[in-house]
């Protein structure tokens, strides 16, 4: 009995499990909250580089991007381009002086003319009636005034012998002079009528060409000349008219006799030399311009008169002045200013005079340095301080 108490006493012992410490249990707690702190703090640190690398791109996205030009130097002379018309030289619209009907015409668009060469001819068979009938009444007055005359004659005669009154004798005189002056009334009377019927040959006034035909044969015609019953329009264009609206600014700048360059649409790289022949010396309240006209040699033809034509002045330009282009240019309630940068890239606003406003480029009078930055093109509502983006300088 005692042997086998003996034996299950070990094998009872090596069945029950070991149980942990409580040092061991603590260890793995601290552990395990280790752990979880750990990933918590990964991830808070995460999203705050993360929120931190948005906020950077938001802000550098805000920063507007421009580009930065280099005031240029004005140079001695400026080129000043405007836009002009051409005109004949001499225009006349010839109406007709007498009514009838077109007989014939002689002359169409693009023929060229002398002086006194006839263009058409009109029948006029009223007016020569009307010259019949003065005539026949000149003649019947002439008939009257010679037998007046007789009369007056004998009349002095026997009034000289006392046969007859004074009186009488003066109402034979006085009824010649009365006859007299009715035979001279009706003489200008045939005469003006002579000189109507030569109105129904259209001749030209001056050397030309025929730039406008508006009749044929067998229209009628009425005398006149309101607008639109011209039958021809000659034009003299061996020389042209250039007129031009210069600039209040500028218009103390040109004199008459300076040149200008001269081209058209359709005679593309020509270019005419035109004088400058006079001036309006007023401007015009309409567009604050004043006009000015300039006269160009035609004798090629190479110009045609009521066309559109872009005139070139070269004007003088002062020393040391800074030229910027038209867009640079802020206008606003502090007047003209130009947006230039800081040394970081910080926007300065600078207040400019213009000198003279060229279209494609702005001459001032002050304002700016030759060194300053200036923003080609500012951005909608630019203000002092404002933070902007350099755009990277185009490759030429």
């Amino acid at each position: 009995m005692r042997d086998t108490n003996e034996t299950s006493t070990p094998l009872a012992a090596a069945a029950a499990p070991a149980r942990p410490s409580r040092t061991t249990l603590w260890v793995g707690g601290l552990l395990l909250l280790g752990g979880a702190a750990a990933v918590v703090v990964s991830g808070v640190l995460g999203r705050m580089a993360h929120a931190a690398t948005l906020q950077l791109r938001a802000q550098e996205q805000a920063l507007r991007t421009v580009n930065v030009i280099r005031p240029a130097p004005a140079g001695a002379a400026a080129a000043l381009d405007l836009p002009g018309r051409t005109e004949a030289w001499a225009r006349a619209a010839l109406a007709a002086r007498v009514s009838g009907y077109v007989k014939a015409w002689h002359a169409d668009i693009g023929t060229r003319v002398k002086a006194g060469q006839l263009l058409a001819e009109i029948d006029t068979p009223e007016v020569d009636q009307q010259i019949l009938q003065a005539q026949s009444e000149l003649a019947t007055v002439r008939a009257n005034v010679a037998l007046a005359q007789a009369t007056a004659k004998r009349w002095e005669e026997l009034l000289a012998s006392g046969m007859v009154t004074r009186q009488g004798a003066e109402e034979k005189t006085g009824d010649l002079a009365a006859k007299q002056a009715q035979a001279r009334a009706l003489q200008a009377n045939v005469e003006r009528l002579q000189a109507t019927k030569r109105f129904a040959r259209i001749t030209a006034p001056f050397d030309g060409i025929v730039t406008a035909r508006n009749t044929d044969v067998g229209a009628l015609v009425n005398a006149g000349s309101a607008a639109g019953a011209e039958l021809f329009v000659v034009s003299d264009v061996r020389r042209l008219r250039v007129v031009v609206g210069i600039p209040q600014s500028l218009s103390a700048l040109l004199r008459p006799g300076s040149t200008a360059r001269v081209t058209v649409p359709e005679r593309p790289g020509s270019v005419f030399t035109a004088t400058l022949q006079t001036t309006a010396q007023a401007i015009a309240s309409g567009s604050g311009s004043m006009q000015v006209q300039l006269t160009v040699d035609n004798a090629a033809g190479q110009l045609l008169p009521g066309g559109f034509a872009n005139v070139s002045f070269e004007l003088p330009r002062g020393s040391g002045a800074l030229a910027i282009p038209p867009s640079a240019l802020l206008f606003g309630k502090a007047g003209l200013r130009v947006a230039t940068l800081g040394p970081d890239d910080t926007v300065v606003l600078k207040p400019v005079t213009v000198a003279r406003d060229l279209g494609t480029s702005i001459e001032l009078a002050s304002g700016l340095l030759a060194t300053d930055r200036v923003i080609e093109s500012p951005p909608d509502g630019v203000e002092n301080g404002d933070k902007v983006r350099v755009a990277p300088a185009k490759s030429r």
